[in-house]
Parts: structure tokens; C-alpha cells; sequence
């Protein structure tokens, strides 16, 4: 709630007081993109597969319109117009993601490929010659598919993958980048790469697999962090974390029951990757909840693995500061009951709420996001 309420904060000001500076001196504005989204050259220069690249090309109709990002913004062949358009828009940090498998074709570290390394040094020395600060993020969505193939954030050895992948990255690029990030958005991984299945690798386990995704994930996670600090902070001196997301969970009514719902819903899809790195173990609400259903639906065991003392410790207080994407906000009515158990577990079930968004919305609040942003850019330009 508290990072809900900065949020609000910097709206209010920016909307109520049209006279004054919008953000204080110290404020740093950035722009972000992502290596499949921009980059194009999909096969160029001895890149290997994704997990975007095999699945828009083996089953295209996944996109309604069967484009993919074979050549996108052609970012690759562009590095200085990008870095053109970068400077004009004045930003202080631009963040963009290492495709895994254009620096390692086939996602292991003893193949490196030098074009690809080529192209990221280019892009680096050209952001740091005209004072942007280059923002790093290892993963993006973009998963090697040889990876995929050998299951992927299932296969607990994607913990050693991460970290070889990590330690290359970081010896190749890392005297010239401070910020790091190692895996963006990991809810999206784990929930809907491994849990929903609207995303690659499309495993739709409906709760089944997905948390054990989000163990191996963040040990993938901390393994990184580790290497980095013990093999290179030093020299280096950057800093890392991971870029969570959640959508902003409010009541659905003044009810008690409404208003406790709204945190069990921040805790599964935030508190499950956020608590174990800054406080340490999994929240207890997510335990208790995961372990009812668990026995409901006749396991003999929680679907939710335990964390070992050793794997609390290792993940706990990997992270030098706090990322967070986050794009809309749902309203959360609580469930009142166990529902019955069916054939597939979901994590709304395992919460035991349901959520919904207003349809007056529209009419208000983006209304009022639109007069702020007019109004914003009033001041700026």
C-alpha cells in the first residue's frame, strides 16, 4: 500500500500544483524497451532461438494479426539512430534487456557469440558518450529455447544456467553498467508462462507448477546476485535487484472481510517473489492458503514447496533496491467460502477471492490521468 500511496502522491502534485516544478531535482526519468520487442535480426549474425522465436514461428495464428518480432524496430542494425532518439528525449536512464541467446546461441556459456557481444558494447559505449546511464535486464521474457526445451524454470538446474549467463554478462559489460536488473517481471514468468499458460512456454497447470517456477526462479535470481557480489562488486561497484510487477489491489467494498482479501491478493501475486527476498520465506498467509487447498483437493502435500533454511538464507536480502512495474488496478471481493475444488487449482482459489474492475473508471480516473498527463506536458515543454 505504501508504494500505492507515493504513486497517488506524485499524481496529486503534479495535477494540483500546475505553477511549481513537478519532480524535485534529484528525480531520474528513464525509458525502457525489451531485446524481442525492438531488436529484430531474430537469426542475424549467429543468434540463437527464444522462446518468442519458436513460438511465433511454429504456431503463428498465437498472434491475432501473425506478426512477430523477426524484425520489429530493427533496433539491432539502428544503433545510433536509437541512441539519437534517446538523447533528444532528454532521459537519464535507458533500460533494455540482453537476449540471452544473442550473447549464448544456445543458452550455455561455453559458446559465446562475439557479434552479439559486439552489438551491446556498441549500444553501451554509445549511451555512455552522450550521458545516459544504461539500465541492464538479463531476462525479459526471452528464455533460450534449448533452455525451454530442457524444461525450463521447472528444471531446478536453471539456477545454474542463470548464473553462468549472469557471470558472462557481467565480466563482458559490466565495467561500464551500474544498474542491473536480473529477471523482469517474474509474476508474468511464473503465472502466466507456467500457470495460465498465456505466455511461453504456454504450460497451462493452472497452479499445479507455477510455484515451483517461482522457487527455481528466485534462486535463479539470487544465484546472480551472489556472483555478482562476491565476484565482481567490488571492482564493478553496480547494483542489482529484480523488477517485480503487480497490478494495485483495492477493496471492493468497506467490508472487513473485502479489505483483508485486498492483502492476500498482493501477497500471491507480489508478496510470493518480494517477501522471501526482503524479509525471508514465503508469507505465512500464502502458506496457510496454499496448504488448505492443497489438502482439499486430496494431495498429501502442499503445492507450494518449503524453502529449506539454506534456500531462505541464500535468497533472503538479494537486492540492492526496490523495482516495480505495475500498469492498472482491480478491486477484490473475498470469497466467503472455499469454493469446490475441481479439476484445476487457481490461485484465486488458493487466495480465496475474486476480482473485477469498475466500469466507471473509465469516466473517472483515466479522465483524470489525461488532464494530468496534458497537464504535465504543459509544464515540461
Amino acid at each position: 500500500m505504501k508504494v500505492i500511496l507515493v504513486l497517488l502522491v506524485v499524481i496529486a502534485s503534479v495535477c494540483s500544483t500546475p505553477d511549481s516544478t513537478p519532480f524535485p531535482e534529484e528525480f531520474l526519468f528513464g525509458v525502457s524497451t525489451a531485446a524481442y520487442q525492438i531488436e529484430g535480426g531474430w537469426n542475424q549474425d549467429g543468434k540463437g532461438e527464444n522462446v518468442w522465436d519458436n513460438l511465433t514461428h511454429t504456431n503463428p495464428n498465437i498472434i491475432l494479426d501473425h506478426s512477430n518480432g523477426d524484425v520489429a524496430c530493427d533496433s539491432y542494425n539502428r544503433i545510433k539512430q536509437d541512441v539519437d532518439i534517446l538523447n533528444n528525449l532528454d532521459v537519464d536512464h535507458y533500460r533494455f534487456s540482453i537476449s540471452w541467446s544473442r550473447i549464448l546461441p544456445t543458452g550455455f556459456d561455453d559458446n559465446i557469440n562475439e557479434a552479439g557481444v559486439s552489438y551491446y558494447k556498441n549500444l553501451i559505449k554509445e549511451l555512455n558518450i552522450v550521458g545516459i546511464q544504461p539500465m541492464v535486464t538479463l531476462l525479459h521474457f526471452d528464455l533460450p529455447q534449448k533452455l525451454q526445451d530442457m524444461g525450463g524454470f521447472l528444471n531446478e538446474s536453471i539456477v545454474d544456467w542463470f548464473g553462468n549467463y549472469a557471470r558472462v554478462a557481467y565480466r563482458l559489460f559490466g565495467d561500464d553498467v551500474k544498474l542491473w536488473i536480473t529477471i523482469n517481471e517474474p509474476m508474468t514468468v511464473c503465472h502466466y508462462g507456467y500457470g495460465t499458460g498465456n505466455m511461453p512456454p504456454l504450460i497451462k497447470s493452472e497452479g499445479i507448477l507455477e510455484y515451483q517456477c517461482v522457487r527455481n526462479l528466485l534462486k535463479a535470481h539470487a544465484r546472480a546476485y551472489h556472483i555478482y557480489d562476491e565476484e565482481f562488486r567490488n571492482k564493478q561497484e553496480g547494483k542489482l535487484s529484480m523488477s517485480f510487477n503487480t497490478n494495485a489491489f483495492l477493496p471492493g467494498s468497506d467490508n472487513t472481510k473485502d479489505i483483508e482479501a485486498t492483502d492476500r491478493a498482493q501477497q500471491f501475486e507480489l508478496g510470493v517473489y518480494a517477501h522471501p527476498i526482503y524479509i525471508g520465506d514465503w508469507p505465512e498467509i500464502v502458506k496457510t492458503r496454499v496448504a488448505i487447498r492443497s489438502k482439499l483437493e486430496g494431495r498429501n502435500e502442499s503445492r507450494l514447496p518449503t524453502l529449506t533454511p539454506e534456500e531462505i538464507k541464500y535468497i533472503h536480502g538479494t537486492t540492492d533496491f526496490f523495482g516495480l512495474n505495475t500498469y492498472t488496478a482491480e478491486l477484490v471481493i473475498d470469497l466467503g467460502e472455499e469454493p469446490p475444488v475441481g479439476d484445476h487449482p487457481t490461485r484465486e482459489h488458493d487466495a480465496l477471492i475474486t476480482t473485477f474492475q469498475s466500469d466507471k473508471w473509465e469516466n473517472t480516473t483515466v479522465s483524470v490521468v489525461k488532464a494530468c498527463i496534458k497537464l504535465f506536458l504543459t509544464n515540461i515543454i
